[in-house]
């Protein structure tokens, strides 16, 4: 399989990932009696490892839940020094760019990269490192937060692939960066 970072997100119809106070509870606004998982564990079965931004990782820790990831986690920041020691052996703190992140991660044999976290993302954007975005959109208006996307200074181009519908309501859709 060729090497791939990918982005695998949910977002208001409006184009928020978070409301305006960072909170994510719009994210149940649907209701999903059999708990579907929307093809997250098909999509986290072929990945190698995931980046992701210190807001994100500090996000996750908050949750009261057991750490969900059973593969590594990179996290990047130029203000963390250390992580607590219980999550020794599940995440790493990396302070490179992005491309030079890609870099080392692909060398130490992680070929399929989730990326995550709305900086993150823009800034692997913005080196053009994304090969593949599958944007899970929700139909609520948020009307303010954090965007997913933000200004680049070039045009990247993206190929349909695939568009799924969750509950009759949540649309999820795949796309290929198309490159020359």
């Amino acid at each position: 399989m060729n090497k791939r970072n990918v982005v695998y997100i949910a977002q208001s119809l409006d184009g928020y990932i978070s409301d305006r106070d960072g909170g994510l509870d719009w994210l149940h606004s649907i209701p999903n009696p059999d708990n579907l998982d929307m093809g997250y564990s098909n999509f986290i079965g072929g990945i190698d490892a995931i980046v992701m931004g210190r807001k994100t990782f500090e996000r996750v820790c908050s949750f009261d839940i057991e750490w969900p990831y059973d593969i590594p986690v990179f996290v990047l920041s130029s203000t963390l020094k250390t992580l607590d020691k219980k999550y020794k052996g599940k995440a790493e703190l990396m302070n490179d760019m992005p491309r030079d992140v890609v870099e080392k991660l692909h060398k130490r044999g992680y070929e399929q990269l989730y990326i995550d976290g709305g900086v993150t993302i823009q800034a692997f954007l913005k080196e053009d490192l994304i090969d593949e975005i599958i944007i899970t959109t929700l139909p609520v208006l948020l009307g303010g937060g954090s965007r997913l996307f933000s200004t680049l200074p070039n045009e990247l181009k993206f190929e349909h692939t695939d568009t799924l519908l969750f509950l009759d309501e949540i649309v999820q859709t795949h796309y290929t960066r198309k490159r020359k």
